[in-house]
């Protein structure tokens, strides 16, 4: 079945937050976080908050609690420490908190990938999922991940999602 947009979509502002996980990234060199940001604000969608932190597991999630305590943000969105190496401690930060997680973000993100790079897909920890009735993805830092998470997954589906979490009591 062919993707249906949300009826209310051309007027459906979505608020987000940004977070790119590095060690290293800086303001001037987060192409991730820009590409992010670009697509998100080429689609209608505000950017709220942007953030570059450590991989520190306490300050992730010491950032994502943070943010999910503001009522005029939707969605977190955030790139970098997806990986297996040591200091790669995003995905394990994000999946502790998520109360609610979305298994085929995952799966569908390392299907698409493995069509681009083949059996190194399997390395790909991408995790969405629901914290404070917030939405919060996780995707890996390399520039043409994070554009194909936004484009194939993230914006196709960002209204229709948020949507269901906005009729939350």
């Amino acid at each position: 079945m062919p993707h249906q947009p949300h009826p209310d979509s051309a007027n459906f502002v979505v608020r987000c937050a940004v977070i790119t996980v590095s060690d290293t990234r800086s303001l001037a060199d987060d192409r991730s976080g820009q590409v992010i940001q670009q697509l998100l604000l080429a689609a209608g969608h505000r950017v709220v908050e942007y953030r570059i932190i450590k991989d520190e597991p306490g300050q992730i999630q010491a950032q994502i609690k943070a943010f999910s305590q503001q009522a005029e943000l939707d969605v977190v969105i955030c790139n970098g420490g997806t990986g297996i190496a040591p200091r790669d401690t995003t995905y394990d930060a994000i999946e502790q908190l998520l109360e609610k997680t979305l298994p085929g973000f995952g799966e569908l993100f390392r299907w698409l990938s493995y069509q681009e790079i083949g059996s190194r897909a399997i390395a790909s920890r991408a995790v969405a999922g629901v914290y404070q009735s917030k939405l919060i993805f996780s995707v890996p830092g390399s520039t043409n991940a994070v554009t194909l998470a936004m484009q194939k997954l993230i914006l196709p589906e960002l209204v229709h999602l948020v949507s269901q979490l906005r009729l939350q009591p």
